[in-house]
Formats: C-alpha cells, structure tokens, sequence
C-alpha cells in the first residue's frame, strides 16, 4: 500500500505506464518530489530548465511515442508557466497530464502566497478535465480519470493537489460507501470505422472522380501505406498539412509536399485543378489553399467528428481511424486507367524540385537559408527524427526536406508557438535514445527558449545510446516570418525596433557547454559542416549565418499580397534593394523550374 498520496499518485500513474515526467522543482510540489525520489526506479523526474520546456516536452512525448505524457509544476508561477506549452498539446490534439500543486487547503481563498484560481487558470486547455483533489479518498479516480480521458480524448487534463494533501496517508482503496468512487485503470480499446453505407457512398465520390487529391494530416501518419495505396488506386496526388509531413514520404513521385503559405507549386497547382478532395486526418485551417466551394466533391475522414465538414464543405463524412478506414474502403475503390491526371502532377513535382534546387544555389549575403536545408535533405540519418521551430525555418522544413520512410518529425502545428524544437529534440531524444535527432531553429527562437534547453542536452547526452543530437540555429539577426508578414500582409516596411535581434554567439556558447559549436560564415561550409555535425561524438550545435533578404515566397501570390509587398518596398524598407534582387532570382527559378542554370 503507498504510504502517502504522492506516493500513490506515482504508483498509479506508473501502472497506467508512465515512465518520465517533465517538470521543475518548488515548494508547492515538495510532497510529490519526495514521492518521485522514492519512486526513482519506476519513474524518472525530467528537471526542465524553465515549465514551459516541461510542457512542450511533454507535448513532444506525446507526438512521437502516441503514450500519455506528463508534466509537473509548482503552484502559482509555476503552473502559469506550463501553460503555453499544454495549450501546443491542446491545438495539436496531444494527450498530456499536467500535475500542479496549490497552496494549502486552509489557505485557499485567503488570498495566501502563490495562490491562484488554478481551476480557473485551467479551464480552458485542460477544458475535458480539470479537478482539484480536497480528499485522498478522491486520489485514485483523479488519476484514472485524467489519465483514460486524456488518451480517449486526445486532449489535456489536469490534476490540481494541495499543498498539505500530497503529504496525508494514501487511501489505496476508497470505503465502500455511498458518495465514493471506484475507478479502474482497464485500458480503452476502441476500434472506430464507419459504417458500410458511409464507405460505399465514399467510394462512388471517389470512383466518379477524374482529378483526385488527397490531403493528409497528423491524423494519417499511421496510414502510410494506406494512402499510397488509394493514391494509387484513384490516380490521386497527395499533399500533405504541416504536422502530417511524415505521413507519406516526399520521394515518392505523386507526394507533392506541403499545403499552405509555406506549401509548395504542386500542391497549389493540384487543389486549384482538382474535381474530388479526399482529407484524411487533418484539421488544415486555411481554405484558400482548399479547392474553391464548389469546385471539387469531398470525401473527410476523422477520428472527431467535430472536425468534419469544418474547412470544406464535403458531400461524404466518415467518422473513423484513418489506417482501419482506408483498409475498409480500398476494396470499393476502382484502379482508374486514365493517368494523365497522375502524370501530370508527378511532370509537376518533377519540376518543382527543379525549382527548389536552383533556389537553393542562388548566392546571397551571406549564405541562402534554402541551401543550408537542401545540404541537409540527402544527408538525413535513417530513422533520424526533425524537430522544427515556428518561423521562416518552418517554411523551408516544410518545403526543402525530403522525409523518408521511418523518419518522424514535428513542429507546432495548430499553435504555432516559438519555442518548441529544442524540447521537442530532448523529448524525442529521451524516448528514442538510440536513433539521430535534427532540432531546427531561428536566433529568435534559440535566444528565448533553446540556449536554456541546450543546458539539458549538454547535461544528459553522455545517457544516450546515439549522442548525435544536431541543433540548427539559422541566425539572420531577424524576427524573419514577422518582418516578412510586415510587408507582405500589412504593406509596412521592416520596423528595425521590433524585428532586428542582438546578436549570440551561438556555436561557441555550445562549445562552453561541452558540446560541438560549429560557426557557418560561407556557402561551402554548409556541406562540411553538416557531415561533422552527424558523425560527431557529442551534440552539435550549427551556427549558420543566413541572409535575411530571402523571401519565404507563398506558392501563389494575390494581387492584394503584391501590392502590400510593393508599398512596403517604396515605404523606406531598409533592404528594400536587397529584397528586390532575392526576390527576382525566386521568381526566375519559380518561371524557369531551374533548367539550364549554372549554379552558384
């Protein structure tokens, strides 16, 4: 039997198969750290370097490993520090437990020290469940409740303990009582397809389409060979939401990448041109990069029927797992003889990367923030996992990577919160010590999260089977996706005061922590530089000094987005001439597909 109710919350939170929990240490929480110090053999405290890495750590686990993950922290400061990252698990439908302690139950509502209305403060992103524990009685069904409907629901939960609470006997099994509860750990299997008449009417949309095109998400990306199967049935292309990028993999000739302001031609090109959509797992918010209403007859697939019919109207929706609904339907598909829709995107594809490849070799000041991904794409390590930032870094992850089959790799998708890669490189590192782990990040991103997170690396890299953890900072001395939304989406000018950032020394700061810091200045170094990073014995830190003026160019420009861009450039842009030059040589490659250029 557990001797406190810490101790119990330990014990039950390992039966459900929790192994690590992300957290940082306070007063708030001695009762459980006590707890985790006895239960260090079954469980291992994460000590973060800020809550809010716990918390996108946490997510991260989530992400990669499909398990419930946990974080812990303090009352008051604490707690409120988790919350960005609970809110990235929340928009990006990731299971995720947040244990807070609180002040004393004599104290609460005497406006005592650290006190805050946690219920309050949590109602909204842990909005499935959020309860405060006032007995130990109630320890048990806490725990399983906010644990079975966190993995149910996908969502985040919330445990909120007392101060003096976690330190009063445990109740192992509540009285067999009026007005007590008896919860169970039972794990939940569902198997969630439609129903026969759902899949057939699918299928006849989906038969009767000539100009198919498929659009997956995080929901897909354990269908992988599901949906190369339909694609090849129904002669689709597929195009592929942010948090969906290693669903599919990009060296397949019909995957025409991502979708959206930092998607690709192929995939603009395919939606605009297409009479059927098939969606499949993904929440994909921006409809103008959807067919237009009307245009194409739909098809949705979704494991929330919430989500269904939300960002097109569709003719068919199916409420089910991707993987078992897709294996139910393909029997009703037909194999469509006439190809020349599929030939057509893959003569697209073929193109684009053309395009991307004479993008990548245009010269800038001092190094094209392209080429440093396009070195990187042959040179990713089997299985290896990418972490990815929010920022202009994501546009060229999205588009310049090509994932193979068995990499895996995300970013804050719904969110899109700066921050995360770092701790999302930990996270993934941590469950997956064996195999080689990317983090990419901006100066802006790395200056307010990941320089702390670097701490950590340095601090348990040695625990590691694989040490090759590679951190990239692309550092433009520039708030780059903002300054670049400045001019395109509001026609103002670069504002120096908000956008332009103090410069770091990033790869010797790395060295000062034991790690590999490697300083980037030329274009040819990038190459090099990749290949010590990935064959080092340690962590490596990639310092690359990247040209700001280097459009992150949206695969379709409206007339409204060129004129905002022009009235920025004549409204004293100061790289104004800069921005013309790169943007030329974008729209050059963009016109030509890069055939017959000389690289640079």
């Amino acid at each position: 039997m557990s001797t406190t109710t810490s101790d119990q919350i330990l014990e039950r939170l390992h039966e459900w198969g929790v192994r690590r929990i992300f957290g940082y240490p306070g007063d708030g929480i001695n009762g459980l750290l006590g707890a985790l110090d006895r239960a260090s053999d079954k469980i291992e405290f994460i000590q973060a370097r800020h809550e809010e890495l716990a918390a996108f750590m946490a997510c991260a686990h989530a992400k990669f490993t499909g398990e419930v993950a946990v974080c812990m922290a303090t009352s008051g400061p604490g707690a409120i520090h988790l919350l960005n990252g609970l809110y990235d698990a929340k928009a990006d439908h990731q299971p995720v437990v947040a244990i807070v302690g609180q002040a004393a139950r004599a104290a609460m509502g005497g406006d005592y020290q650290q006190e805050v209305d946690l219920n309050t403060l949590f109602k909204d992103v842990a909005h499935e469940y959020v309860h405060t524990a006032m007995v130990p009685e109630q320890i048990r069904h806490l725990v399983d409740r906010a644990m079975r409907i966190a993995r149910d629901q996908r969502s985040v939960t919330c445990i909120i303990l007392p101060h003096d609470l976690q330190e009063m006997d445990a109740v192992d099994k509540p009285p067999r009582l009026h007005s007590t509860v008896h919860s169970g750990i039972g794990l939940t299997g569902k198997r969630v397809a439609p129903d026969t008449a759902s899949l057939r009417a699918a299928a006849e949309v989906l038969n009767a389409g000539k100009k198919v095109a498929i659009l997956a998400g995080a929901g897909a990306l354990n269908a992988t060979d599901e949906l190369i199967e339909v694609a090849d049935r129904l002669g689709a292309g597929i195009a592929k939401a942010l948090l969906g990028k290693a669903a599919v993999p990009d060296d397949l000739p019909f995957v025409t990448g991502s979708i959206g302001l930092l998607g690709t031609q192929p995939s603009w090109e395919m939606m605009s041109n297409c009479d059927t959509l098939l969606m499949v797992g993904s929440s994909f918010p921006y409809s103008e990069y959807l067919p237009k209403e009307g245009q194409a007859r739909g098809v949705q697939i979704d494991l929330d029927g919430r989500k269904l019919s939300l960002r097109y109207p569709m003719e068919v929706n199916l409420v089910g797992d991707s993987k078992l609904t897709l294996q139910e339907l393909l029997p009703l598909l037909e194999r469509k003889t006439d190809r020349g829709w599929r030939e057509q995107i893959e003569g697209q594809v073929r193109d684009w990367w053309g395009v991307l490849e004479a993008r990548s070799q245009n010269t800038a000041d001092p190094i094209n923030p392209q080429r440093i991904f396009w070195e990187l794409s042959p040179r990713l390590p089997e299985h290896c996992i990418i972490t990815c930032d929010s920022g202009s870094t994501a546009t060229w992850y999205a588009r310049d990577l090509k994932f193979r089959r068995g990499m895996m790799g995300s970013l804050s998708g719904g969110l899109a919160t700066m921050g995360p890669s770092v701790p999302y490189a930990l996270a993934a590192k941590l469950a997956y010590p064996d195999r080689p782990v990317i983090a990419i990040s901006g100066d802006g991103a790395m200056q307010m999260l990941g320089i702390n997170g670097l701490i950590t690396v340095a601090h348990r890299y040695k625990q590691w089977a694989d040490p090759r953890l590679v951190v990239l900072v692309v550092d433009n001395g520039d708030l780059n996706m903002v300054t670049w939304e400045q001019r395109i989406m509001g026609g103002d000018p670069k504002f120096e005061g908000s956008q332009v950032l103090p410069s770091f020394p990033f790869a010797e700061y790395a060295r000062s922590l034991g790690l590999l810091g490697i300083k980037v200045e030329t274009p040819e170094a990038i190459g090099p530089a990749w290949d010590e990073a990935l064959r080092a014995d340690r962590p490596a830190l990639l310092q690359v000094m990247s040209d700001p003026k280097v459009p992150p160019v949206p695969p379709h420009v409206s007339a409204k987005q060129a004129r905002s861009y022009a009235k920025a450039l004549v409204s004293g842009d100061p790289e104004a001439v800069g921005i013309v030059i790169a943007s030329a040589k974008e729209w050059w490659d963009g016109l030509v597909g890069g055939k017959g250029k000389k690289k640079s």
